[in-house]
């Protein structure tokens, strides 16, 4: 097996040539495509394409519930009728929705398409640009398949007829007001109090009627609402129009009645808010008036006009009733005591005079005794106790006693009754006392229930105030930042996109052709394919012969194919280098390869140098080898093998002007070729001529077909094998690289015959390949 000294980078250079030059041979393909794409292209944007320019705005929707202004969403949230949706996203969604758009289209009349006649294609108009403009309602809008040319006359009339055979409008001359018919359906032409022009333009303008969902629908895909920022409440509208006034327009109008139909909501929300609180108000009328009589009733039931005044004066009653109670009981201890104390001492003690006592009577009859009691005391001593004298004071003391102790009686029963009835009113107090808790729960909560209801009250009629000034002074939440404007130049279609998309379109054409062709091919198209298929080393590659002739190789000649074999010449010894390269063996896959052709000219080439060469005709089956070299067939190799007779030199042929260059030819084609192979002379003839000859060529016929040519395997020192462009299989190439892997020829090597120039690179169209081993 070869050895070559190899280079990575070489090998994906000879690639990537390989890969381009596939493709610049069909340099023509990507011309014209490239030239057929961009005139499509620019015919496209010169005849088809409607420039269409940007209208872009900014405007700000204002949070109000950040404000002091009044909102009737909110105040609907308040009372729990609505939840309010401040999301920005939902506005966008609204700004967005066909309804608006349609309105829009209904407020500019753009229900209507003008246009006028160009050279090459109609150009749309605005009816603002124009001194009339067509008016109809939705409901009473003709049909959109009746377009109509409407001709100026002057300021006051203008001719109507219809570009098709309908008989729906009759043609004429009508005054700019009139109401046309087309059936049940009915139209007007107005003047434009827009058109500012002092001359009537006369120019025929067609229109024809839409679709308003259509082109609101059409007006709605193309506009754009984003947030300018995620924490702000600005927001960018945009949209595409031919005509930057309509897309001004469009985008104004939008603006507008969003910020109307915004105001007319809230109006609608603050009407409803006072119709609820109005309902809501009268309601707690009667509630309010309902808690109060329950208030008053209340009192009534529980005698009470002020808990905290009344608990007060039931609480001091309560307390002068103990003192008294204490009062009279003190009272009565004392009248206990004196009673006691004159019942229980004898006549010589005086009654205490000193306690507390507030009966007057009683205090005077106390008096009386003790003085009596001290009046005897004194007699006593000087006279003895049957006096008369002391005898009538005992009396006087004993009714004195008594008298004393009547009195008792009777002021202490005054005292237990008075003491009783203080008792009673005491506990009387203490009941009262004891209720004001309960009385004051059960009044709080009447009270808390009426509170409730005035604070709702009061709160309901702070909210009505609210919507009522709202209605008064409307304010739109809507403000706009930067009014519509329209781009200078036109956005789309984009020039250069469009353009640059053709060319790449011209190369992709070309180039899906060229590479499905390649994936398609079944033939050997360059090395690349060769080097894909087999690890067989390249010797090198035969550019296509443009002379016709079939010995190129002489003294004089330094033609590029003639260079192309000195050049392999040369790689043939470099590849074999210290190895034997004496008889080389030149076979291929099919007839019509070019194994003859390369055996002639190779043999020359080696001849030139100074070697002694000699070329065999071993295809039997069809030799040509001294037929393309012009020479006569005379005693051959078959002679050779069937009649001992002949020798080599018998065999020789000189080649004109080649003094070293010998050829063996084939000789009469034999009935069994294959048999004849095998035969021993052959390895003696080859070995007779190694004898006399630095170079053996031996071509032979092709390996793909028949096995002639492994006959030769003991006797051959490397074996050229002959590809030829466009016309081998790669598939006969994939049986190379089998025989290469196995082994089964000496030292393979590969030859590309009949390269295309464009194809070839290097010098002479041919260079080693030095990246395989």
């Amino acid at each position: 097996m070869f050895e070559l000294n190899s280079s990575t980078v070489n090998s994906d250079n000879t690639n990537l040539r390989d890969f381009l030059a596939s493709y610049i041979k069909h340099w023509y393909l990507f011309a014209i495509g490239i030239f057929l794409c961009v005139l499509a292209a620019f015919l496209y944007l010169r005849y088809k394409a409607i420039p269409q320019y940007q209208i872009t705005s900014t405007i700000l929707i204002k949070d109000k519930d950040k404000g002091s202004s009044t909102n009737s969403e909110q105040s609907l949230g308040d009372l729990g009728l609505v939840k309010p949706s401040t999301n920005i996203e939902d506005q966008i969604g609204i700004i967005t929705s066909s309804y608006f758009m349609e309105m829009v289209m209904e407020e500019l009349a753009l229900n209507v398409n003008y246009s006028v006649e160009g050279q090459v294609k109609d150009i749309a108009i605005y009816w603002k640009n124009l001194p009339f403009y067509l008016l109809t309602s939705r409901a009473s809008q003709p049909t959109s398949s009746m377009p109509l040319i409407i001709t100026p006359i002057d300021s006051i009339s203008f001719n109507l007829k219809s570009t098709t055979a309908s008989t729906e409008v009759q043609a004429g001359t009508y005054q700019f007001g009139d109401t046309i018919y087309t059936g049940k359906k009915f139209f007007q032409v107005l003047k434009n109090p827009h058109y500012t022009n002092g001359q009537i333009d006369v120019t025929p303008i067609q229109t024809n009627f839409t679709n308003i969902e259509d082109i609101a629908m059409s007006y709605s895909g193309q506009l754009m609402v984003e947030s300018v920022n995620k924490t702000g409440s600005l927001l960018s509208l945009s949209l595409l129009d031919p005509i930057p006034l309509r897309g001004k327009d469009v985008l104004q109008k939008l603006i507008e009645l969003y910020a109307e139909e915004s105001v007319k909501y809230q109006n609608q929300l603050a009407i409803g808010t006072i119709e609820v609180i109005d309902e809501r108000l009268k309601l707690l009328t009667g509630e309010i008036t309902s808690v109060e009589n329950d208030v008053a009733t209340y009192k009534q039931q529980n005698l009470l006009t002020n808990i905290s005044s009344d608990a007060a004066v039931y609480l001091q009653s309560a307390q002068l009733a103990n003192r008294q109670l204490e009062e009279y009981q003190t009272q009565i201890d004392i009248l206990n005591s004196i009673e006691s104390y004159l019942r229980q001492n004898g006549d010589e003690r005086l009654v205490p005079s000193s306690l507390n006592i507030q009966d007057p009577t009683l205090s005077g009859l106390i008096s009386q005794f003790n003085s009596k009691q001290l009046e005897r005391k004194t007699l006593v001593r000087s006279t003895p106790a049957d006096n008369p004298l002391v005898v009538s004071l005992d009396r006087t003391l004993t009714d004195l006693r008594i008298d004393i102790l009547e009195n008792l009686r009777n002021i202490k029963d005054g005292l237990l009754i008075a003491q009783k009835n203080v008792q009673a009113n005491s506990y009387r107090a203490q009941a009262k006392i004891a209720k004001v808790p309960t009385a004051e729960r059960a009044l709080q909560t009447i009270n808390r229930d009426q509170g409730i209801k005035q604070d709702l009250y009061l709160y309901l009629l702070q909210k009505r105030e609210e919507e009522a000034l709202s209605l008064e002074a409307p304010i739109s939440n809507t403000r706009i930042v930067d009014p519509p404007k329209a781009s200078r130049f036109a956005v789309s279609p984009n020039k250069t996109s469009i353009y640059l998309g053709a060319l790449i379109f011209g190369l992709f054409i070309p180039f899906s052709f060229v590479f499905a062709k390649d994936q398609l091919n079944n033939k050997i198209s360059g090395i690349a394919d060769i080097e894909k298929l087999t690890n067989a080393p390249l010797l090198g590659q035969i550019s296509h012969n443009t002379d016709r002739k079939n010995l190129i190789v002489h003294k004089n000649n330094t033609s590029a194919i003639a260079e192309l074999f000195r050049l392999m010449r040369f790689n043939l010894s470099y590849l074999t280098i210290e190895k034997a390269n004496k008889v080389l063996l030149v076979t291929s896959s099919n007839a019509g390869e070019g194994k003859t052709f390369f055996t002639i000219n190779f043999a020359a080439s080696l001849a030139l140098s100074g070697k002694k060469v000699v070329a065999l005709s071993f295809d039997l089956r069809a030799p040509k080898l001294l037929q393309r070299l012009g020479l006569k067939e005379s005693i051959g190799i078959t002679d050779y093998i069937v009649d001992q007779k002949w020798t080599s030199k018998d065999l020789l042929v000189n080649v004109p002007k080649y003094e070293i260059l010998d050829v063996i030819g084939s000789g009469p084609i034999p009935v069994d070729p294959g048999e004849l192979m095998l035969h021993e002379r052959i390895g003696s003839l080859i070995e007779e001529l190694k004898q006399h000859y630095d170079h053996i060529i031996i071509d032979s016929a092709p390996i793909g077909k028949v096995a002639d040519a492994f006959a030769f395997v003991p006797n051959i020192d490397a074996t050229v094998f002959i590809v030829r462009q466009d016309f081998s299989l790669k598939k006969d190439v994939k049986i190379l690289n089998d025989m290469y892997s196995n082994n089964k020829l000496k030292n393979m090597m590969v030859v590309l015959n009949d390269t295309k120039v464009g194809n070839n690179y290097g010098y002479g169209n041919i260079e080693l390949n030095n990246s395989r081993k």
